[in-house]
């Protein structure tokens, strides 16, 4: 079949998202200007570039209860946030923290998850993701939007500080095998990394 986004598709539900497959999942905790401490899963996010290491991360539309999504509220205001990886050990709490709920409840108590404290930024870490990313705020893009009273918006982050549990370490690697990394697909379909295959490039 073939359609043109700007027309009608014709299927039960928009396959867009199952065309773009997997996606990682930024758990972003974050912090507002009173220093409240916020957790949000997002799915349209990735690494843009290496040195300096940077990523985005791309909110859709706004809170359930009025206003800006908390976490994109948060960075506008502190201008910090985290990037958790999700491991498939933390899907059932990384699904609680999608919930929409009012902007004042603690999604991290929710989950039933702890944090530690970051290095060079104020907003907490996951305690029970393997790996953290501390970033600063590099940029904001407002991208185009053909829902009425919606909004997209891509935030760009710089990482300034990696943290890894040596837990999933292997041989000074890190082993994704160990962490089965939670990645999003269409509809409400998830998966997670546990097969790994190896391939040298031509010139190597």
């Amino acid at each position: 079949m073939f359609y043109k986004t700007s027309e009608p598709h014709g299927l039960p539900h928009d396959p867009f998202k199952s065309c773009v497959v997997p996606r990682p999942i930024a758990w972003v905790s974050s912090i507002d200007a009173e220093g409240r401490v916020n957790l949000a899963p997002y799915s349209f996010f990735n690494a843009l570039s290496r040195d300096p290491p940077m990523v985005m991360i791309s909110f859709n539309g706004y809170h359930a209860h009025g206003g800006d999504k908390d976490t994109l509220a948060n960075i506008r205001a502190c201008r910090e946030f985290v990037v958790n990886m999700v491991p498939l050990a933390q899907k059932d709490a990384m699904n609680v923290s999608t919930a929409n709920v009012g902007h004042e409840v603690d999604e991290l108590e929710l989950a039933g998850l702890t944090t530690e404290t970051s290095e060079l930024v104020k907003p907490p870490r996951v305690s029970e993701a393997p790996i953290h990313l501390e970033c600063e705020f590099y940029q904001e893009i407002n991208l185009p939007c053909t829902l009425p009273n919606s909004a997209n918006t891509m935030i760009i982050g710089t990482v300034l500080g990696v943290h890894i549990s040596d837990e999933v370490l292997t041989d000074g690697l890190v082993d994704t095998q160990k962490i089965k990394p939670l990645s999003r697909l269409g509809y409400m379909e998830y998966t997670a990394v546990d097969s790994v295959f190896k391939m040298a490039r031509p010139q190597d």
